[in-house]
């Protein structure tokens, strides 16, 4: 990788980073520099003018190049030269940044200042410092970073840098990211290729712009006015990354005509680098064996082999060498109990080839959106498995399964997330896209969106109100599918005091003054078995006395509205996450008491969701029923009136009052 900027919105200042070589771990003067003038293209760029539509922003690039210069065995020498503009006091942390592996190697890496009162200054060693991999909590990692804080950073001060450096043997791609949180005024990529080697590029998020190929495979791309993407002000907004624009230029294997041939190239390639990762061990197939031994049929065999994988096989990061993209191998993952997300994977594959089940790699990321299908790249942060589902199986609890182009059936399962079953699948990769790594049947897969059957929530309530407003009651609660996996997932990482806390913090958000008197998780063993929640709970002034009349929520406990506004969208809308959800409460009026008037029903139906509740009173009894019901997990920004019309609708309801009379 090479300079790179966050791209996060909420960042006021921007993070410059250039990858440089493992042998840089103690860096020398020399490879800084001395004190030198600042470069002619350094000082064109400090001259650019800042645009009015700039102006509002805590900095600015005015000036972004890359340089890809390829050699006959594919491998890439970088250059970037880079000016930024500090226009405000929050654009102060501007900094450079270089991270580095061990195949890769710098050639030199430079960072001036030109303050507003035009004096030139160049960082030197004792402007550096030098940090492990801090990007996950948990790692084994030989990845480091140095980074510098350039000298007298100010508003009105401009921050160059430039860097050269060999990249990684085995990327033959380049991500040019030209869009960020700040403004661009111009930027460019060239990309120098040897003669008889070809290239393909393709884009996201914004119109393909045609290079200038000044001499033969020499190939040239400007982008000129890029806007910031800022999406910090949106409500249920999909990721940053997957909303900003970037461009791919691959001169690899996968440098082929067609989308559908470059992802079956980077399949391709991905499964040769994996090939010989999960060949199990006399130890593997024995643990296996022993595993299925009796199983009735295909689910009972896969359920035991991956809830193996998912209780005795601990997460640990573990990146060393090819960018952390090959894993260990699983003779190795399976003796030291530990692996990450591709090592989990690999011995998963490893011990379903002993149960004679064929599954393979899938490169994915965790963050919707991010995967793009006409975007053929090795894009993206996770790694699952594919395993094929023989045509002889139709188990209803295999809902997570989609079809390849092969007319095969795969069922998608992350064997890193230790909390949902298999056969259903977090809701975060719903919806997203993953790199079937099939060798030459490898090819880009829409990962499933599942129906809200697959992700339900039961709560009940019965509470007795007293007269002076006191509301005293229990609450149960019955969660499946990946709601329940994340509920066991935050089980596994709490203790008893925090969970205590968490659970009346969530409360105490639909009931103020709420005092939990006793709660209780169940949680089964088996990862299919819903969890459950019950709690008792008290709440003085709950209902507000009116005169002679008792006001009173018939929806005590449960927030199902999303946020929402009424500015005009541009953005697609995140809803998170498919399901069905159920709350039933009972409310015993005080003595002398009855109900002299309820909320409306209501009853929203949209493509998208729908949304009903009623509120009725019989004898000494409030009774209060909602189900709300989601059927996809993103939609377009064309949808936002029915989405505002859902939330309002949802919220209406929520904070709607019975009114009590004394009889």
């Amino acid at each position: 990788m090479s300079l790179r900027r966050f791209s996060n919105s909420h960042t006021a200042g921007l993070l410059v980073a250039v990858v440089l070589a493992s042998g840089c771990g103690v860096c020398h003067a020399g490879i800084f520099g001395k004190s030198q003038a600042v470069p002619q293209w350094g000082l064109d760029a400090y001259k650019t003018h800042v645009p009015d539509y700039a102006k509002d922003a805590a900095a600015v690039i005015l000036f972004d190049e890359y340089v890809e210069t390829i050699d006959a065995n594919g491998r890439a020498v970088e250059r970037e030269r880079e000016a930024i503009r500090i226009l405000k006091p929050q654009g102060r942390g501007n900094s450079c940044e270089v991270s580095y592996d061990v195949d890769e190697k710098i050639n030199y890496f430079r960072v001036w200042t030109i303050a507003a009162d035009e004096k030139q200054y160049m960082a030197q060693d004792s402007d550096f410092t030098e940090e492990g991999d801090t990007g996950v909590p948990v790692m084994l990692s030989t990845r480091k970073a140095r980074m510098v804080h350039p000298p007298a950073v100010d508003v009105g001060a401009t921050v160059i840098c430039e860097s050269e450096e060999l990249m990684e043997p085995y990327l033959q791609e380049k991500i040019w990211s030209i869009q960020n949180g700040i403004p661009v005024v111009f930027q460019a990529l060239e990309i120098d290729l040897p003669p008889g080697r070809s290239h393909a590029e393709s884009w996201h998020s914004y119109k393909a712009v045609a290079p200038v190929e000044a001499v033969p495979n020499h190939l040239r791309w400007e982008v000129k006015d890029m806007p910031a993407l800022i999406l910090r002000d949106i409500p249920s907004r999909p990721e940053w990354a997957a909303m900003a624009a970037r461009m791919s230029v691959q001169w690899g294997e996968a440098a082929v005509a067609g989308t559908d041939n470059q992802w079956r190239a980077i399949g391709n390639w991905v499964t040769i680098l994996e090939a010989d990762r999960p060949a199990p061990s006399p130890e593997i197939t024995a643990e296996t064996q022993s595993l299925i031994a009796g199983a009735p049929d295909f689910y009972t065999k896969l359920s035991r082999i991956t809830e193996s994988i998912q209780k005795n096989i601990r997460y640990f990061i573990v990146m060393r060498g090819i960018g952390g993209l090959q894993a260990n191998h699983a003779t190795d993952i399976y003796k030291n109990h530990y692996g990450d997300c591709k090592d989990k994977t690999t011995l998963l594959i490893s011990m379903l080839q002993v149960a004679g089940i064929h599954a393979y790699y899938m490169p994915v990321d965790d963050r919707r959106g991010i995967v793009d299908p006409a975007f053929p790249s090795l894009i993206g942060n996770h790694m699952i498995t594919a395993i094929e589902v023989p045509a002889d199986v139709n188990d209803p609890r295999l809902i997570a399964v989609v079809k390849g182009k092969d007319g095969k059936r795969y069922l998608i399962f992350d064997p890193t997330d230790e909390r949902t079953p298999v056969g259903n699948l977090r809701a975060a990769l719903q919806g997203s896209y993953g790199t079937l790594a099939a060798g030459s049947a490898s090819q880009i897969v829409a990962l499933p969106v599942l129906p809200p059957e697959a992700n339900p929530n039961e709560r009940t309530g019965s509470f007795t109100l007293a007269s002076d407003g006191t509301l005293t009651g229990s609450v149960d609660t019955i969660r499946s599918g990946s709601g329940g996996g994340e509920l066991r997932n935050v089980l596994k990482y709490s203790d008893e005091k925090e969970r205590r806390e968490a659970l009346e913090t969530s409360v105490a958000h639909d009931v103020p003054g709420v005092v939990l008197n006793s709660f209780q998780y169940v949680q089964p063993p088996a990862l299919d078995k819903p969890i459950e929640i019950h709690y008792k709970l008290t709440a003085g002034l709950y209902a507000r006395q009116a005169g002679p009349l008792l006001l009173v929520r018939p929806r005590v406990v449960g927030t199902d509205a999303a946020p929402f506004d009424d500015k005009p969208r541009t953005v697609p809308i995140d809803l998170n996450a498919t399901g069905r959800w159920r709350d039933s409460f009972d409310i015993t009026l005080p003595a002398g008491y009855v109900v002299d008037e309820t909320p409306d029903p209501v009853d929203v139906d949209v493509d998208f969701a729908t949304y009903h509740s009623t509120v009725t009173a019989k004898d000494n009894h409030l009774h209060y029923e909602r189900e709300y019901v989601v059927r996809q997990v993103e939609i377009p920004a064309e949808k936002a009136a029915a989405f505002r019309k859902l939330q309002s609708a949802i919220l209406t309801d929520e904070k709607g009052t019975a009114v009590l009379k004394k009889q």
